[in-house]
């Protein structure tokens, strides 16, 4: 029903926002990701997910796209709400739960308040084809065109590694230095990121 809501900040704290959209208030409650992208600012944008429920309609804001994506996966596995949702946007990044998710990382989401073995694996057995592939198609974004990431993606999975561990490795490495002129030096610090 809502795909976002873009105005004024009236109120902020961590967990919730006023937001007025020409005049009208909207009570809107985020995760710590999303406070801490909007917290300096006055005007926003909001990504948002209305739930509607018997006793209540709410509605959730995500600063990102992704994150509300993530949310609404994650909310679609039986046993797992809203609060549990956002509890683990408030812990980790949308990235990090979904390479969690992608690589079958169980430790990473137990680490989340509320989330036990059982859910963990939950999420994983659901989400994992789902977040996998959206993952994948965010690292494709990086290698293509890009030769000497290609050259090093066959060079990890020529090792053993898993293609899909081997893209979010490149991934992660191009993303925290792009200047890469050496295929072997991108392949050390890809391997060290796994």
């Amino acid at each position: 029903m809502y795909a976002y809501l873009d105005g004024k900040l009236t109120f902020k704290s961590p967990g919730m926002v006023h937001l007025d959209v020409n005049g009208v208030g909207y009570e809107v409650y985020i995760s710590l990701n999303t406070y801490s992208e909007i917290q300096h600012l006055e005007k926003v944008k909001l990504y948002i997910h209305f739930q509607v429920k018997e006793d209540s309609n709410t509605l959730f804001g995500f600063f990102g796209l992704r994150e509300k994506e993530i949310f609404q996966y994650l909310i679609s596995v039986s046993g797992v709400g809203a609060a549990t949702a956002r509890m683990m946007l408030s812990s980790l990044k949308p990235e990090e739960v979904a390479n969690a998710i992608a690589q079958g990382n169980t430790k990473v989401l137990e680490n989340v308040k509320g989330i036990g073995k059982k859910s963990a694996e939950r999420l994983i057995l659901e989400l994992r084809d789902k977040v996998g592939k959206q993952a994948i198609s965010g690292v494709e974004n990086v290698l293509n065109g890009n030769t000497m990431a290609a050259d090093a993606l066959t060079a990890l999975t020529s090792l053993g590694i898993a293609r899909m561990q081997a893209e979010l490795a490149i991934k992660k490495t191009m993303g925290n230095n792009n200047s890469f002129t050496n295929l072997e030096d991108l392949i050390k610090q890809a391997l060290k990121a796994i």
